[in-house]
């Protein structure tokens, strides 16, 4: 007798990628328990925007609303000229042109799909930081390369790589989750050491505005920065093989909206753009003149991040308290950094976290580096972080 094999199991597709399961997903039961508390949940663990849309970005959504055609790919000049404009003003990036941005559907698609863009390929090797943002590793994985940690924080020359060829290293500055400054010198370094492997370098800069302690509350450098790149033989700074990210999602609260933008070697963003020509990866014509009302506008911008400065002394003393300690290179971005008693690991920090009713996100997310810390989100309302700091500041759940 012949046994029929029905056609779903002779289906050649999907064919699963390598891909790690979604971290967030393994929170569920610590949000269950921080639920309970009897003043509800203070959710710390993703830095999703809470704070509203600034006006100007919604009048500017609502008068392009009516958009019947297809936008370009490269983005309106408006939103192209506003990009350089930014850049130059706020970055200290000059000398920028139309072939060297573009506008992109937010920050994390093109994390995760630039290697795919760019050729890489199975054999590459996708360099990035230890304490890492998972979608580096997960964009690396798409495009079929191995991803591989490093510490950007280092001399390239010390890094242990595996066989293969280095097509990209990201940079992370400021850090997410570590809150970590990259120096002039340091983006040299990297610099100097992937152009001599014809390796390209790409920052993701999403925290830029952000800057909190030390030399990084007078500024963050940029990639682009003309004295990292040195000058090429026009004398003109040379930017080739560089690119950054930048979003408007923390500056401006335009998460839900997903705007970002690219910039850099116009060789590169030239090669990106045809391939989202061909998939219709087309960032919204309202969204676009939202993005050129918010990049024109820095009180809001001020204004947001006296919020989140306001936040984080507050979140830094409460759990300094409590008997964590935030990471001393943690000076910008969205986030602590905090390591608890050596017997804790990460996950029993975020059961601490849990039985207070906050919910926090395990080191172990971002990497082996992460062993033993929490990463804590300001993007809490003033409320919400007001009542996480009054539970830390009774508690003894992080004493040794």
């Amino acid at each position: 007798m012949t046994t029929q094999t029905s056609p779903r199991s002779r289906t050649v597709l999907p064919r699963r990628l390598a891909l790690p399961d979604f971290p967030w997903d393994s929170l569920a039961p610590y949000r269950a328990r921080a639920a309970e508390h009897p003043d509800g949940v203070v959710d710390l663990a993703v830095g999703a925007p809470v704070d509203d849309t600034p006006a100007l970005a919604r009048e500017a959504l609502a008068a392009a609303s009516n958009a019947p055609g297809y936008p370009a790919t490269v983005g309106t000049a408006a939103v192209r000229a506003v990009i350089i404009g930014w850049f130059a003003r706020r970055r200290g990036v000059t000398g920028l042109t139309d072939a060297c941005v573009i506008p992109t559907i937010g920050s994390k698609e093109t994390v995760a799909l630039l290697p795919l863009q760019l050729g890489a390929r199975p054999g590459d090797l996708v360099l990035h930081p230890r304490a890492a943002y998972p979608t580096y590793d997960v964009g690396a994985r798409i495009s079929g390369a191995t991803p591989v940690p490093v510490d950007t924080d280092a001399d390239p020359a010390t890094w242990e790589l595996p066989g293969g060829e280095v097509a990209i290293v990201w940079v992370n500055s400021p850090g997410n989750p570590d809150g970590r400054v990259l120096s002039v010198e340091q983006f040299a370094r990297v610099v100097s050491w992937a152009r001599e492997r014809g390796a390209v370098v790409i920052s993701d800069e999403c925290y830029a505005e952000l800057g909190w302690e030390g030399a990084a509350a007078d500024g963050v450098p940029s990639l682009l920065d003309a004295r990292v790149g040195g000058a090429g033989p026009d004398g003109e700074p040379d930017r080739s093989g560089l690119l950054v990210l930048y979003s408007l999602s923390k500056q401006s609260n335009l998460a839900g909206y997903r705007a970002a933008m690219l910039a850099g070697d116009p060789e590169l963003v030239g090669a990106i753009t045809e391939v989202r020509k061909h998939s219709g990866l087309l960032v919204p014509a309202p969204v676009q003149a939202a993005m050129v009302a918010a990049l024109s506008d820095e009180a809001h911008v001020a204004a947001q991040k006296e919020r989140y400065r306001a936040r984080r002394e507050q979140l830094v003393e409460a759990t300094a308290a409590a008997g964590l300690t935030n990471d001393p290179a943690s000076v910008a971005g969205l986030y602590l950094w905090l390591s608890g008693p050596e017997s804790m690991s990460a996950f029993d920090l975020v059961g601490a976290f849990a039985e207070l009713g906050i919910v926090v996100a395990p080191g172990d997310f971002y990497g082996e580096a992460g062993a033993g810390r929490v990463r804590v989100s300001l993007t809490d309302s003033d409320e919400r972080v007001a009542a996480a700091c009054e539970r830390l500041r009774a508690t003894d759940l992080f004493r040794a």
